[in-house]
C-alpha cells in the first residue's frame, strides 16, 4: 500500500451523550479514490469534518500528508493542500461564475488556470451568470471547479453529485477519475449512490454507529466475499449457524443464505454434510456488501 495520506486511530468524537464516532480506523492510500460509505447518522458527515478541522476530536489520533493534527498550525498547513465540497454547497450569491472563481484564485498561489479551463467548458458553466441564478446541478459543479482547480492534493467531499442529473453526475464522475489518474490527486467522498461508487472508487470503507464495519480495495472485497445459497428437503438446519468462515446467515424454510469470506471452496465443501439439496455461489456487488453487512450489525 502506498503511503497514506489520510490515517485515523481510535477516532471518537460525540455530541453531548450521543457518540457520533466510537474508535474510527482509516488508511487513505495516496492517489487513491476512496469512497466513505454509511447510512444516515452513521458519522460520515462528522469525519469529514474533523479531517477539515471544522470540528475537534474528543479523542484518537489524525494525521494528513503523515503529520499529526495536533496543533492549530499543523492543520492550516494541511487544509492548504486540501479541496473541499461540503454537503451544503455554500457560496457566495451576489457574485457571478467568474467573480467566484477569481476571488477563489486569490487564496491559492497554486492555482491551476489549465484545469480552471477545462472544467469551465466540461460543465458549461456560464462565467457572467450569478450564482443565485445557477441551478442546485451547476452550483455543484461550480464547487468541484473551485476544489478541483486549487491545486489540491486531496479532495475531501461530501455526497458530490447530489442535485446532479445523471449526464451531469457521469460528467462529474470522470472528471474525478482523470483527476485521480492523470494528478495522482487522492480523492475521498462519502456517498449514498453505491453504483456510483461501484463505478469509480479504488477503495471503499463502510462505516455504522460511528466504528468500521468492512474496509479494503473494492475488487479485492468483492473476489473475497460470495453468496452460497442452500436448498434442503425440509427446513433448513440451524446448526449451519456454527460454521466457521461464513457471515450473515438468513433460514426461510428449505432455504439457507449466508456470507462466506475465507476459503469460499472449503465453506462450499463443509456445507455437504448437512446433506443440502442445491448449493448455488454468487459473486456479490457493493450493494450487496453494504445491505448484508449492515444487516449483519
Amino acid at each position: 500500500m502506498s503511503e497514506p495520506v489520510i490515517e485515523t486511530d481510535g477516532l471518537r468524537k460525540s455530541y453531548g451523550a450521543k457518540a457520533a464516532l466510537r474508535g474510527l480506523e482509516l488508511i487513505v492510500p495516496r492517489g487513491s479514490i476512496y469512497g466513505f460509505l454509511g447510512r444516515n447518522g452513521a458519522g460520515k458527515t462528522t469525519t469529514l469534518k474533523l479531517l477539515m478541522g471544522i470540528l475537534g476530536r474528543d479523542g484518537g489520533d489524525l494525521s494528513l500528508f503523515g503529520e499529526p493534527m495536533d496543533s492549530e498550525s499543523a492543520q492550516v498547513k494541511a487544509r492548504r493542500r486540501i479541496g473541499f465540497v461540503s454537503e451544503d454547497k455554500e457560496l457566495y450569491p451576489f457574485m457571478t461564475v467568474e467573480q467566484t472563481i477569481r476571488f477563489t484564485q486569490g487564496f491559492f498561489p497554486g492555482w491551476r488556470r489549465e484545469l480552471e479551463e477545462r472544467y469551465l467548458k466540461l460543465f458549461r458553466l456560464p462565467p457572467r451568470c450569478n450564482v443565485l441564478k445557477l441551478s442546485k446541478g451547476m452550483r455543484t459543479q461550480l464547487m468541484m471547479l473551485l476544489a478541483m482547480a486549487r491545486g489540491a492534493d486531496l479532495l475531501v467531499m461530501d455526497e458530490p453529485t447530489t442535485g446532479l442529473d445523471p449526464i451531469m453526475t457521469e460528467e462529474v464522475l470522470q472528471a474525478l477519475a482523470d483527476l485521480a489518474a492523470g494528478e495522482g490527486v487522492t480523492i475521498f467522498f462519502s456517498s449514498h449512490q453505491l453504483t456510483e461508487v461501484e463505478q469509480i472508487c479504488d477503495h471503499v470503507c463502510l462505516i455504522d454507529d460511528g466504528q468500521k464495519v468492512l474496509e479494503g480495495e473494492l475488487d479485492e472485497l468483492k473476489s473475497r466475499y460470495r453468496r452460497i445459497v442452500l436448498v434442503f428437503d425440509s427446513a433448513a438446519p440451524s446448526e449451519l449457524a456454527g460454521m466457521e468462515g461464513i457471515a450473515n446467515l438468513r433460514r426461510s424454510g428449505r432455504t439457507a443464505s449466508m456470507l462466506a469470506h475465507v476459503d469460499v471452496d472449503n465453506v462450499v465443501a463443509r456445507t455437504r454434510k448437512f446433506a443440502p439439496q442445491s448449493v448455488e455461489v454468487h459473486p456479490l456487488t457493493l450493494k450487496e456488501l453494504f445491505l448484508d453487512h449492515l444487516k449483519e450489525e
